[in-house]
Parts: structure tokens; C-alpha cells; sequence
């Protein structure tokens, strides 16, 4: 593990302090053992990092210091801990990225496809967190029923860093949507290598993003998931945390780009 990681490996997690913004800064160059949660995911976090908690398959848990707790591709079901997101996020494209009956309580649910012939839109400046959405194309598994604005990667601007969800992605971004994502610091990535994009295409979108960490999601084995690894371990450094969370903040991030390998587990 190299030293700037050290600090990194925090297990623990929520929204930190309102701030003054920009539209957006990530935009703006471009135009405690890990199977035990605290009752608060935000308990310990220092102000300025965020928690990343690995819940399942593509949802994750994003937590700023002040509590703020946003779920990625959210299916429903968190674990049988009683935890009620601020915001989650979802896609539609397979089964597992979303529900049609999310929990009443959560205040802000975004769909990462819009309504018909139209893409999605948003914008949701919560203090602690803004949450930004750039839509992309989709299709079937084996390249039929083409879907324009069928899927969304959502950005998670918070604690100064500038965190990306790829979501069920089935393009390579075009220029455009690269320079609309602008900077990610962490990015979340499929791996699978077939319901979304080859994995040799999908490194080239890892490699044109230039995040400093990495962490991979949705594979359905763990050879998907090797094979992703061994096709990057010339150009990254792979840290297999051997955990399902950690704390994140803008002055600690690597120094070198970083694959960060969780294991996922639910809030249990």
C-alpha cells in the first residue's frame, strides 16, 4: 500500500458544511471492521472526507460529514438496517439498478431516464452535496433495442471531490459528454464485460477519465473482475481493501491512479 493511501483507508461515514459553489467545480476545466456500521454512517467521518460504502452489485452509499447519505442504482433494498437515503439515484436499463416502488420516506428519488423522447435532467444542490446527471445512450444485451438517453452517469460533487457513478453504461462517451462529466476523482465502473461495455472498452474510458481511484462494480464473477485488474495493473496500482467502505477527502487522495477493489455487504 503506498503511504498517501494509509491515511485513505478510514472505515467510516455523512453531508458535510453548506458552501458557497460555483455551478460546478468538477466542471470547470472542462468548460471498524468493514462488516460492522455504525447506527450513523457518518459517525467518525472527519469534515472534508466522504464515505463510499459498497452495499451491492452497483449501489453504494456516498456519506458527507454533516450526514447526508446518497444511494447509487438503488433496487430497494439497503440490508435490514432501517437507513433512509437524503437522494437515490437509479437506471432502468436491467432490473437490478432500480425499483419501481422506492421507500416513500426517501426525500429526492432521480431517474436516470427522462420521459419519452426527452433525457433526463438534474441538478440537486443539497449544501453537503450536488448531485448532476449526464445521460447516455443504451441497448439490449446483444445490441438491440437501441434506447437514446436510456441511462445516466450521475456526479457526486461533495467534500471538494468530484465522484462519478458510470451506472449501466453501453457507449463510449463522446467528447461532449466527457467534457459535461468533467473532472471525477473516484469513479464507479462495471466491469461485467457484456451487459455493459467490453472491458476493452471500458479501460479506455477508465483511461480517458484519468480518476485517481478507481473501484470496480458489477461484475457477475470474479474472473470479470480479474480479468479488468490484470487489464489495468500496468497503468494503476490495485489495492484490494478486503473491505466494503472508505473515507475518501480531496488532500489524501493517491498519488498515483489507484484501483480500489471492495467487497460488497449490505447495511446489516
Amino acid at each position: 500500500m503506498r503511504p498517501s493511501l494509509a491515511l485513505v483507508f478510514t472505515l467510516l461515514a455523512t453531508p458535510i458544511l453548506a458552501q458557497d459553489r460555483i455551478p460546478s467545480h468538477c466542471i470547470a476545466l472542462a468548460l471498524a471492521d468493514p462488516t460492522v456500521v455504525p447506527v450513523a454512517l457518518n459517525e467518525g467521518l472527519e469534515d472534508g472526507s466522504v464515505l463510499i460504502r459498497y452495499i451491492d452489485h452497483a449501489s453504494f452509499a456516498i456519506v458527507t460529514h454533516d450526514g447526508t447519505v446518497a444511494v447509487t442504482d438503488y433496487t430497494g433494498y439497503l440490508g435490514t438496517q432501517d437507513v433512509v437515503p437524503d437522494i437515490v439515484t437509479m437506471n432502468n436499463a436491467h432490473s437490478t439498478h432500480w425499483t419501481a416502488a422506492p421507500d416513500l420516506r426517501i426525500p429526492h428519488v432521480l431517474e436516470g431516464w427522462g420521459p419519452a423522447g426527452a433525457p433526463a435532467d438534474h441538478r440537486l444542490d443539497l449544501g453537503s452535496m450536488l448531485i448532476r446527471n449526464v445521460p447516455t445512450d443504451t441497448r439490449g444485451p446483444f445490441g438491440e433495442g437501441a434506447r437514446k438517453d436510456g441511462n445516466s452517469i450521475f456526479i457526486f460533487e461533495a467534500g471538494g471531490l468530484c465522484i462519478g457513478h458510470l451506472g449501466h453504461l453501453h457507449q463510449i462517451p463522446s467528447d461532449a459528454q466527457y467534457a459535461a462529466i468533467g473532472r471525477l476523482d473516484v469513479v464507479m465502473v462495471p466491469v461485467d464485460g457484456g451487459y455493459t461495455l467490453r472491458l476493452s472498452d471500458m479501460a479506455g474510458v477508465v483511461r480517458r477519465l484519468r480518476s485517481s481511484v478507481v473501484i470496480p462494480m458489477h461484475w457477475f464473477s470474479e474472473e470479470s473482475l480479474q480479468s479488468f485488474l490484470t487489464e489495468m495493473s500496468t497503468e494503476f496500482d490495485v489495492v484490494e481493501t478486503g473491505g466494503a467502505q472508505i473515507a475518501l477527502s480531496l488532500r489524501d487522495l493517491p498519488t498515483a491512479p489507484t484501483i480500489l477493489v471492495l467487497d460488497p455487504v449490505y447495511l446489516d
